[in-house]
């Protein structure tokens, strides 16, 4: 993705918005998932076929995952080695998440489906945050 590519997508063609909005966007759709899963782990745990206490679980930690994240995204500029953390925290998410699909959860039709696609979401969000790091530091490469 070039630079000007990843400019239209965030909106801004400032470096450091860039980053910064990205990052929200991710705090937002991790808090909301998050809060999905506290308040409705039972109803979604039915759904999703997953036990309702591996997603209160998981809702807490993805507050507090949540919390972090917003609190980098509202730096001025968010230093590299956070964001950096925040792309490999993302990446884990997502090998996690597909390796436990595969190797021992036995969810739903619809939970399988959510796994994958809530997977690619935060490798996206992995992608974007990376690139929009590099061009953050003067590197378009």
């Amino acid at each position: 993705m070039s630079a000007t590519q990843l400019a239209t997508l965030a909106r801004t063609s400032a470096p450091q918005s860039m980053l910064r909005r990205f990052l929200a966007l991710d705090a937002a759709v991790t808090g909301a998932n998050a809060l999905a899963y506290l308040a409705f782990s039972g109803p979604l745990g039915r759904f999703l076929g997953v036990d309702s206490t591996l997603l209160l679980a998981l809702g807490a930690f993805l507050t507090a995952y949540a919390a972090g994240v917003g609190l980098l995204a509202a730096r001025r500029q968010p230093p590299a080695l956070g964001v950096r953390a925040v792309v490999e925290a993302n990446l884990a998410w997502t090998a996690v998440s597909l390796t436990a699909l595969a190797l021992w959860l036995t969810p739903s039709t619809a939970g399988a489906v959510w796994t994958v696609l809530q997977s690619l979401t935060v490798a996206g969000f992995a992608a974007l945050q990376y690139r929009a790091l590099r061009v953050s530091q003067g590197r378009s490469d």
